[in-house]
């Protein structure tokens, strides 16, 4: 058990305790309840820091709450059965799993100095950036990287502010920087290398420290789900190819539809707002405008959108291309413009946060989209899609999906359908709350979100 998991199983049993010292359950029913869960939290490995992010919390929180429902269920007496004895049980775990959350939310922010692991990352290539990114943005983790170091004939990607914030040492120095910095975990960054180099690289780094985790890179390819397999002392990664089932599919449109609720509702206020600011910046013309966009099939739709750019946009980025070879250029590559001359001012934060997509929630209601899927692609991108469009459009494109929550506005077009073609072979409902909980961090942070 980790210093975190020894700290929220203290909180989280004395917030059971409390609930259940409100509720009019019998001392021993009580007891019985709290050992009930303890039991089997410990036997789901909550306390091991297994998860390394919130959502991967959030599957251990489920799977634990399902055993401890069914397990308290068969606590109380069920002949004769009592309706009021089960909505009391009932309400217990609802409202410990809701403060079970809170406190696994927060407990790793606040204690966070006291039980983080100083990290080394060793390499400086794509790789290694892109673990240092994860690393400084998700908290929950625990993994507060203390330096990089170098290895031979890598190419460095470090951008130069990484480098100001997060020293890089040479190889020759890792015995000293470990135990400088006191270096908990080394993380390996460093594909490609070659096997006597890597073996060479393990003896010495295990000789300092207790856990070494290595990132393989698997010739470009997307491994989100991926899970990792002993097979007979051989490494194994699977994931998943497989299609969704009807039942699958009448779920996923049944969370589209109770989405919509809340969406339309506040498809009303949002409506006036954008009214008023666009009468306060003189934006003449409609609030709303459709779109066609590739639906599932490959069948034509129209999607809704705020009006955030000027009126006959799409005449006006021919005109633009046709004038500026590197604005061709860019679109071409991207298929968007970073700093897109057409934005109507006002609209450059509100985009960034995509409010001009909003309105999609109506082809959410009538079934033209999902709340999380592919893109919804032009049809001029069709030709660009190449061998991934067969695949894409297998599912209804999202409001938000893989590319929004997984690089935005740093992922290019080709790294785009890549994300949308995994997205197709790995639904699952944990990906979608995955892609959802990231899509409402990003809206409600600080940080730029890339409208589609």
């Amino acid at each position: 058990m980790t210093r975190i998991g020894k700290i929220k199983l203290v909180l989280e049993v004395l917030w059971n305790l409390c609930l259940l010292g409100l509720l009019p359950f019998t001392k021993a029913l009580k007891f019985r309840l709290i050992l009930v869960y303890v039991v089997i939290n410990l036997l789901c490995g909550r306390y091991r820091n297994n998860a390394r992010l919130i959502w991967d919390e959030v599957r251990y929180l489920v799977t634990a709450y399902i055993g401890v429902f069914l397990i308290d269920l068969l606590m109380i007496p069920l002949l004769p059965f009592s309706w009021s004895m089960f909505g009391r049980l009932l309400l217990y775990v609802v409202l410990s799993a809701l403060g079970v959350l809170v406190i696994n939310r927060y407990a790793h922010l606040i204690f966070w100095k006291t039980v983080k692991e100083n990290v080394l990352i060793i390499g400086t290539g794509e790789s290694a950036a892109n673990v240092y990114d994860v690393c400084k943005h998700n908290r929950f983790s625990l993994l507060d990287v203390r330096g990089f170091v170098e290895f031979p004939h890598m190419e460095d990607h470090l951008p130069e502010a990484v480098k100001k914030k997060v020293p890089v040492y040479p190889l020759k120095d890792l015995e000293s920087v470990i135990k400088k910095e006191k270096i908990a975990t080394v993380l390996v960054a460093a594909p490609g290398s070659g096997s006597k180099v890597m073996k060479s690289l393990m003896r010495r780094i295990m000789k300092s420290v207790d856990s070494v985790k290595y990132i393989p890179i698997l010739e470009d390819q997307i491994n989100f789900a991926s899970t990792i397999d002993d097979f007979d002392g051989q490494i194994m990664i699977s994931t998943s190819t497989g299609r969704m089932t009807w039942s699958e599919k009448v779920l996923k449109r049944t969370v589209d539809l109770l989405a919509c609720i809340p969406g339309l509702l506040l498809l009303v206020p949002m409506t006036i707002f954008v009214y008023f600011i666009n009468k306060k910046y003189g934006n003449e013309g409609p609030i709303f405008f459709t779109q066609e966009r590739i639906g599932k099939g490959g069948k034509p739709i129209h999607i809704y959108k705020y009006r955030s750019m000027v009126m006959n946009a799409d005449q006006v980025l021919e005109e633009l291309m046709a004038s500026d070879p590197a604005i061709r250029e860019e679109y071409e590559k991207n298929k968007k413009l970073e700093h897109d001359p057409r934005i109507i001012p006002a609209w450059d934060k509100l985009r960034a946060k995509s409010i001009d997509e909003f309105p999609q929630f109506i082809n959410v209601f009538k079934g033209d989209m999902s709340l999380i899927g592919p893109r919804p692609y032009l049809p001029r991108e069709k030709k660009d899609m190449g061998e991934s469009y067969d695949e894409i459009i297998q599912m209804k494109p999202g409001i938000t999906g893989m590319w929004q929550t997984h690089g935005r506005s740093s992922v290019d077009f080709e790294k785009r359908l890549e994300l949308d073609s995994y997205y197709y072979h790995n639904w699952s409902t944990w990906l979608d709350l995955t892609l959802l909980v990231r899509t409402l961090k990003t809206f409600v942070s600080k940080e730029d979100s890339n409208a589609m």
